[in-house]
């Protein structure tokens, strides 16, 4: 009714607007004499009438359905730790596990080292609980799509109205930037929630199939419907805590199922606040909070739950060593599974004119140091032909140097690039580096870690540009996960394409040119499960199914592919025409009349139903007709 008034309203006011017109019509004609004005104004204010009647009829029409899906307010209580300027007492060093208390994970900000909190790892029993609990809520949980989209609707107004206690909250528990988690977390997360509310129902639709080519089954009738799984576990890795968690959530709810995610230890505090997002979301729309359920255990516990059998799907984001023994644990139960392990992916620019490499400079160094270069589709290779080669080098020696390291949580100081989750693989880096340098690469800038004078206990790598790199070089075949740009040249478009393809890698890729023919023959021969065209991940914003090919993994998440294969893809075979049905004919049945019929029965039923040419088709259908 509420919607009704107010389209019934705006009819009103669009009608009062052309009357108010004629009046002012009359008049302007009676003393000008002049029609140009009134006809310009007649135009356009039967324009607005149109579009204001559209509009509100729009309105009348889908209004019920609006206000079914009319988000919920929740209240999420902000953490303390998640205040501006908050003091924390220091970890000197900081570590995640205490030898007095090695059952609790520590949780603490890798740009500060400031203690965030202690939380208890989860046990063997813990996590059974979990997957009970979400079972028994998941037998509750077969809401309409508006139903569906009302939950997601309340995520994305808690996020868009508290972005700066969210982002605050993923900083504190990564030590990256505002800007980086505003872009990386909630900009991704909007993206994703936005694209299920406008696609889901489409994609999770029974999909009609062709039949049987067979003209003797003409009256089969075929299709595929999308069921539930029941409840699914995400592994989800540290560099995204928000995204990363958030992202299954939807997914794995808006497909009917409930699910488990088991965070890194690294960042359990952000996890709880963002897993409780989801929960008052789902309270508030009248469904149980149990659906969605938050386990984080020391990694001997981890195989536990990805073997429990009242697991139906589990997604993995995380090394290639530890998927290994992921793969091994699912395959216990034969549970599916996907594997999504990161990769080195190259950043490909080709020597075409017209290109605006200032501007593809920009977009190199966002992909490079965006999160401090913990990003699994980041740039880890440029490859690029000689001129372009140049001209991007000359910009990166000016440039990166420059970047600033720090803490930009309080957003206090100006910063670039934030903290690294741990300074663990601080040694290899600099290894990585120094083995490149005496191979022939040039250092120009950074490639040591950082004793930051403000946070000495922060975990800061020097922004670094290495040049000059070849493919047989460690550090050109070896995963960074850290802020390191590495150049590499390309004489020609079919030698970048090489290097391109040089890794056991394939997660992403992206390729610069003004070139149809050169950027149409990159994207067929680059071997990666994403490609880029002219631009940093756009893949991944158009929510396409998302994965990776070699050492980067297999399966996919993300667009309809991601979301159908949380579901049981039932295949439906039917009677579609009134009074006909199958029924197994005379030669057929048990026990065999005789087999020499019976042979000759099923043969001419494959001529008649596959054979080539009419006359052939036409005797075997004869002969069936006799033998019936």
């Amino acid at each position: 009714m509420e919607y009704a008034e107010t389209a019934w309203s705006a009819v009103e006011e669009a009608w009062l607007d052309l009357d108010q017109y004629i009046n002012l019509r009359d008049l302007q004609s009676l003393s000008s004499g002049s029609l140009q004005w009134e006809n310009i104004l007649l135009v356009s204010t039967t324009i607005s009438v149109t579009v204001t009647l559209i509009l509100a009829t729009q309105r009348w029409f889908f209004g019920y359905k609006n206000a079914a899906e009319k988000p919920a307010v929740i209240h999420v209580r902000t953490p303390d730790q998640a205040l501006p300027h908050w003091k924390g007492i220091r970890m000197d060093p900081p570590t995640l596990r205490s030898q007095e208390e090695p059952d609790m994970i520590q949780c603490y900000c890798p740009a500060t080292g400031q203690f965030l909190g202690a939380t208890p790892a989860s046990t063997l029993l813990d996590i059974d609980a979990a997957i009970e609990c979400a079972a028994a809520a998941q037998c509750q949980w077969n809401p309409s799509f508006s139903a569906r989209n009302k939950v997601l609707k309340t995520i994305r107004k808690f996020l868009l109205e508290n972005q700066e206690v969210v982002a605050r909250v993923a900083c504190r528990d990564t030590g990256k930037t505002m800007i980086d988690a505003s872009m990386g977390e909630i900009m991704v997360t909007l993206e994703k929630i936005n694209w299920l509310i406008k696609n889901g129902e489409r994609a999770l639709q029974p999909s009609s199939r062709p039949g049987s080519s067979n003209p003797l089954m003409f009256y089969k009738a075929a299709k595929v419907v999308y069921e539930p799984l029941g409840v699914v576990a995400a592994l989800v890795s540290w560099n995204y805590p928000l995204h990363n968690l958030m992202g299954p959530i939807l997914a794995s709810l808006y497909a009917g199922n409930a699910v488990i995610i088991k965070c890194s230890e690294s960042v359990v505090w952000s996890s709880q606040y963002f897993v409780q997002i989801a929960r008052e979301a789902l309270q508030a729309c009248g469904h149980s909070p149990d659906l969605v359920q938050l386990v984080c255990c020391w990694p001997e516990t981890a195989n536990h739950l990805t073997s429990h059998p009242q697991i139906s799907h589990v997604t993995f984001i995380g090394s290639k060593p530890v998927a290994h023994k992921v793969a091994a644990a699912a395959a216990e139960s034969l549970v599916p599974l996907v594997v999504e392990l990161g990769g080195k992916d190259p950043c490909v620019v080709f020597d075409d004119d017209g290109l605006d490499l200032k501007t593809i400079a920009h977009t190199i160094l966002r992909g490079t140091f965006q999160a401090a270069g913990q990003n699994c589709i980041g740039f880890e290779r440029v490859i690029a032909q000689p001129s372009a080669y140049k001209t991007l080098l000359d910009i990166f020696r000016e440039t990166i140097p420059k970047l600033r390291v720090g803490a930009g949580i309080d957003q206090q100081d100006d910063v670039d690039v934030g903290a690294c989750i741990s300074n663990m693989h601080f040694d290899r880096l600099e290894e990585l580096i120094a083995d490149a340098v005496a191979q022939g690469a040039e250092l120009v800038a950074g490639g040591h870690r950082y004793p930051h004078p403000k946070y000495p206990q922060g975990h800061y790598f020097q922004p670094t540009l290495l040049v000059g790199v070849t493919a047989d070089m460690e550090i050109a075949q070896t995963e960074v996960f850290g802020p390191v740009l590495t150049m590499m040249q390309a004489e020609t478009v079919d030698q970048a394409i090489d290097l391109a393809n040089s890794t056991i890698y394939g997660l992403g890729a992206a390729v610069f040119g003004a070139n149809t023919v050169t950027l149409r023959k990159a994207i067929n021969d680059i071997k990666s499960g994403n490609i880029a065209v002219n631009d940093l991940a756009a893949f991944y914003v158009c929510q396409l199914p998302f994965g990776g090919c070699k050492g980067s993994g297999y399966g996919k998440f993300g667009g309809e592919e991601g979301l159908q294969g949380l579901c049981l893809a039932k295949s439906v075979a039917f009677d579609s025409v009134p009074f006909c049905k199958t029924t197994l004919p005379r030669p057929l049945q048990y026990p065999i009349p005789s087999a020499v019929k019976g042979w000759e029965f099923v043969k001419n039923v494959n001529i008649a139903g596959y054979g080539v040419g009419l006359w052939k088709r036409f005797k075997s259908l004869v002969s069936l007709g006799k033998s019936a």
